[in-house]
């Protein structure tokens, strides 16, 4: 089983609570957390709206269609993303910062702009946003702790994160399928970390804990799910690395619920690198050289990366970029 990992510890005794951060993230990649303060309640009616979205017809679901959003915002329908360059079998509807589109954008700054929402379930706004506002808080402790267990001041990667912060949440729905099995094909996150929850008694999400050895990732009640993103592997030079994960499609008769949360710097943020102190520098493995995942310190152009190759019918629509064309394009 994945370590768990309780933020109340950190009130009572933070030096042994950031070992255990620490150690969780370069061993594994993968842990949940718990004692985060996220209140029951909050977290029921985020899977129950949840739930409700994806009960709407599907026309009430494609008024808010992703390729009417050149930022890849809204509603992608089942099998609308790709990963590796194959069929991902899920819909979902993707929700970033409310802000205003740059009529000067070029390549990632084409990322900021409006979110899509459903009308059918005006409440809808409402529940995320405020799910927002929670997870970024939990984020940035994590983060806080991170920094200090690493030999780093505590606010070492604050101002990444003052201004315009790219957040994004996914609201994800994997129906079971036995001709499609890749829910997600295996991948890693391209931000700094990740804050996920799972329906309860839903299935799929495993990690690769060791080269060709998949662990599966069960949902844990009131948990989350953390990962840490490629910029935090480029922040610590590999010491702690982004982990492999993906979801294999649920049995026929059921579905995987999960709300995936990114906690992502300003697109032109460049991350901040730590200098970690001998005893764990040593013990750092490098960025992982993948010529066909090459991985950026500016936020921006992991993130136009990742979405233009997901979504190639909206980069192509909006964008002008034909498939398999450069992902920085513009």
């Amino acid at each position: 089983m994945l370590p768990i990992v309780d933020l109340k510890a950190a009130e009572s005794d933070p030096t042994s609570f950031r070992i255990a951060l620490r150690e969780a993230a370069h061993e594994a990649g993968f842990f949940y957390l718990v004692g985060h303060d996220v209140a029951a309640d909050r977290i029921r009616e985020v899977l129950e709206i949840a739930e409700e979205f994806f009960a709407l017809p599907d026309a009430a679901k494609d008024e808010i269609s992703q390729l009417k959003s050149p930022q890849f915002r809204g509603y992608s329908r089942l099998g609308g993303e790709l990963t590796n360059g194959k069929v991902d079998w899920r819909e979902q509807i993707d929700i970033g910062p409310e802000r205003t589109a740059r009529t000067d954008a070029e390549g990632y700054w084409h990322l900021q702009g409006p979110n899509l929402w459903p009308a059918a379930l005006p409440e809808f706004r409402r529940v995320f946003e405020a799910w927002d506002e929670s997870l970024a808080e939990v984020g940035l402790r994590l983060l806080r702790h991170w920094a200090v267990s690493l030999g780093a001041p505590e606010d070492h990667f604050d101002g990444a994160f003052a201004e315009l912060p790219a957040t994004l949440m996914k609201v994800v729905r994997y129906p079971g399928n036995v001709d499609n099995p890749q829910g997600v094909g295996a991948h890693k996150d391209s931000g700094v970390l990740t804050l996920l929850l799972v329906a309860p008694d839903s299935e799929g999400l495993q990690t690769e804990l060791t080269p060709g050895e998949w662990v599966d990732v069960p949902p844990l009640e009131n948990a989350f799910i953390v990962n840490i993103g490629e910029l935090l592997e480029v922040a610590t030079n590999g010491y702690l690395r982004a982990t492999k994960h993906r979801v294999l499609a649920p049995r026929p008769g059921t579905d995987r619920v999960s709300i995936p949360y990114f906690l992502n710097p300003a697109l032109d943020a460049v991350i901040p690198i730590i200098e970690l102190p001998p005893t764990l520098a040593k013990h750092s493995r490098g960025v992982e050289a993948d010529p066909d995942n090459p991985i950026f310190d500016t936020y921006g152009e992991n993130a136009w990366k990742s979405r233009t190759r997901a979504h190639p019918d909206v980069a192509e629509l909006h964008h002008g970029i034909k498939p398999g064309g450069s992902p920085t394009a513009y």
